[in-house]
C-alpha cells in the first residue's frame, strides 16, 4: 500500500530559556521537595505503614491525618518560592476515609487551601475548592484552580492563576467549624506536572472532523462497524443492530447526529428490536490531546460512548482487523474510554481505562457529576502522554490513569488506538424509549508540533524522493553535515506516521522499512 508523505526536517537548536516552576510533590517514602508537615489540631504521622494497600495505591508509607476535634483541624506545608499557577494549576493527592474513622454527620470532603504563609493572618489571602470523596477506597483528587469552582475569601482579589502570593497549601478534611474526629490517609500530594516545560505540550491539529455538510458520514474518515462479533449478538448484553444507513448516523447543520431508535430490523439472518450506529475512524495514532464536543441522549437504558481501541485488535468486522491489523485480543490491546454514559444515572459522565490488569468492571475509573450533559453541548477530552492518561470534561478533570508501574499488562498505550463512537442500547431500556440522539459537534487530535523548540535548517535545497513512497524514503540536504536533526513524516491525512532523531554525517538521509500505514 503505497502513501503519501509530508516530511518536516529540522535541526535542533540551543535550549531557549525556560521560566522556573516550582516543583512539589511527596510520595511519603523518602522522596520528594515537602520538608515539614504541620498539622493545627491533626496528629499527623509522614511515615505511616499504608494500612490499605490497593491496587489503587500499592505505596508502602502514607501520610496519617488526624483531627482530634478541633475546630479548623488541617494539615499544611509552605515552599519557599512562591507557586506560580499561570504555569501549573493543578494539584492533586491520593486519600482514604475508613467509615470508622469518622464522627458526626460532616460532608464527606476534602478541600485544598492556598494562602499567603508569610503574613499573620495568611488565611486572609485564601483561595480554596473543595471536592466531595468517598468513604473506604482510595482515591486520586484533582484541584484545579485554573478550571475548578475555587472560593476566594476576599472577593475582590484576583483569579488564583493571575496572583503571585501563594507559598502555603492546607489540606482540610469534613471541612471547619465542627468538633468531629476524623481519622484519614493522604497520599502522593503534587502538583501535576503535565504543563511542566519539557514534558509534551500537544497544540499542533493533526486530525479533525467537524462534521460539515448535509447526509452521509465521511466514509474516508469513518467506517460503518455492522457485523455481529459473535454472529449472534454484541458484547455486554447490547440488544441493539448497528447499521450502516443514514437513519442511524447523518450529518445535518454541522453536526453528527447519531439516532438510537426503537423499530424491527432484520440484519445478518437476526431480527432486534433497536438500532443504532458504531463508528470507527480510519485513523489511528500513538499520544496526543483529544477535544469531543458533545450532547448525550437521554433514556434508561441507553448507553452513549466515545472511545477508543489498540488499532492491533482482533475484533471480526472492525474495520482495523479487516485491513489486516488484527494481532491481540481485548483487553491486551487496551482500551480507554473518554466519555461513557448511562441513562439510568443521567447527568454522570465517566472515563475509564481496560487492560489485562484491570477490565470489565474496571477499577481504574472516575467520573463528576453535569447537570446538562443531554440538553447543552460539553467538551469532552483526554490527554494521552507517554506516562499517564488525563479525562475531563470542559477542563475539569476527574480521572487521571497513571499506573506505578508500566508494563503489557498495565500500559498497552505505546501502540496506536483508533476511536469509536457508539451508543449501545441495555436490556433495561424503557417501553416507552422511541428515539434520542447522540450530537457530536467535532473531534480534533492534537499533537506535539513539528516545529516546537527548534531552529530552521540553512536555506539550502532539500531532495525528498520518492513520493508516494512504498517503503524507502531519501532525503538530500545540502551542507548540512554534523548537525542534529529531527525527522518527523506526515501521512496525507495529517497524522504523524514516523520519527527519528539523528546526526547527518553525510547529506543524505535513507529510510527504510516503512511499516503500511
Amino acid at each position: 500500500m503505497r502513501f503519501i508523505l509530508t516530511t518536516v526536517l529540522v535541526v535542533l537548536g540551543v535550549c531557549s530559556h525556560i521560566a522556573q516552576t516550582t516543583n512539589v510533590f511527596d510520595d511519603f517514602e523518602g522522596n520528594g521537595t515537602i520538608s515539614l508537615w504541620t498539622g493545627d489540631d491533626c496528629n499527623t504521622n509522614a511515615a505511616l505503614p499504608n494500612p490499605y494497600k490497593s491496587d489503587l495505591n500499592a505505596s508502602n508509607t502514607v501520610l496519617e491525618y488526624h483531627d482530634v476535634g478541633g475546630q479548623y483541624a488541617n494539615v499544611r506545608f509552605e515552599v519557599e518560592e512562591n507557586f506560580d499557577l499561570s504555569t501549573n494549576s493543578v494539584f492533586q493527592l491520593k486519600i482514604y476515609i475508613p467509615s470508622t474513622g469518622l464522627t458526626g454527620n460532616q460532608p464527606n470532603q476534602v478541600s485544598l487551601k492556598l494562602q499567603d504563609g508569610k503574613l499573620e493572618a495568611p488565611w486572609s489571602t485564601q483561595s480554596e475548592i473543595k471536592k466531595s470523596i468517598a468513604r473506604d477506597q482510595w482515591q486520586t483528587i484533582y484541584f484545579d484552580f485554573k478550571n475548578d469552582n475555587y472560593i476566594n475569601i476576599d472577593g475582590s482579589t484576583l483569579p488564583p492563576t493571575q496572583r503571585t502570593d501563594f507559598n502555603r497549601v492546607v489540606i482540610q478534611v469534613n471541612g471547619e467549624n465542627n468538633n468531629d474526629f476524623v481519622l484519614a490517609y493522604i497520599d502522593d500530594v503534587t502538583l501535576d506536572d503535565y504543563q511542566v516545560p519539557g514534558n509534551p505540550v500537544y497544540d499542533y491539529l493533526i486530525w479533525s472532523d467537524e462534521f460539515d455538510g448535509e447526509g452521509a458520514i465521511d466514509d474516508e474518515k469513518w467506517f460503518h462497524q455492522t457485523e455481529l462479533p459473535n454472529g449472534e449478538s454484541w458484547f455486554n448484553g447490547e440488544i441493539q443492530h448497528y447499521t450502516d444507513r443514514e437513519d442511524n448516523a447523518y450529518l445535518e447543520d454541522g453536526l453528527l447526529k447519531m439516532v438510537a431508535k426503537r423499530e424491527n430490523f432484520t440484519d445478518q439472518g437476526v431480527t432486534k428490536q433497536y438500532t443504532s450506529a458504531r463508528l470507527n475512524s480510519k485513523f489511528a495514532f500513538t499520544y496526543g490531546r483529544v477535544e469531543i464536543r458533545a450532547k448525550l441522549p437521554t433514556g434508561v437504558g441507553t448507553w452513549p460512548a466515545l472511545w477508543t481501541l489498540g488499532q492491533n485488535i482482533d475484533e471480526n468486522g472492525g474495520y482495523w482487523d479487516n485491513e489486516g491489523y488484527d494481532t491481540t485480543p481485548w483487553p491486551a490491546c487496551g482500551e480507554m474510554d473518554i466519555m461513557e454514559h448511562w441513562g439510568n444515572n443521567q447527568n454522570y459522565v465517566s472515563s475509564a481505562t481496560h487492560t489485562p490488569s484491570s477490565h470489565g468492571n474496571t477499577v481504574n475509573v472516575g467520573g463528576q457529576v453535569i447537570p446538562t450533559v443531554s440538553s447543552e453541548f460539553h467538551v469532552y477530552e483526554m490527554i494521552w502522554t507517554p506516562k499517564k492518561l488525563i479525562f475531563s470534561v470542559d477542563g475539569g478533570v476527574h480521572f487521571v490513569y497513571e499506573p506505578e508501574v508500566r508494563d503489557e499488562n498495565t500500559w498497552p498505550f505505546d501502540a496506536p488506538q483508533y476511536f469509536l463512537f457508539n451508543i449501545a442500547i441495555q436490556g433495561n431500556i424503557l417501553p416507552s424509549f422511541v428515539e434520542s440522539s447522540m450530537d457530536v459537534d467535532y473531534i480534533r487530535v492534537f499533537q506535539e508540533s513539528p516545529s516546537t523548540a527548534v531552529t530552521e535548517l540553512p536555506k539550502k535545497e532539500t531532495l525528498v524522493y520518492p513520493n508516494p513512497v512504498l517503503d524507502q524514503l531519501t532525503i538530500e540536504v545540502s551542507e548540512a553535515k554534523d548537525q542534529p536533526v529531527v525527522l518527523s513524516m506526515y501521512n496525507s491525512m495529517g497524522a504523524l506516521v514516523k520519527t527519528e532523531s539523528t546526526r547527518l554525517n553525510s547529506d543524505k538521509i535513507t529510510i527504510s522499512n516503512l511499516e503500511r500505514l
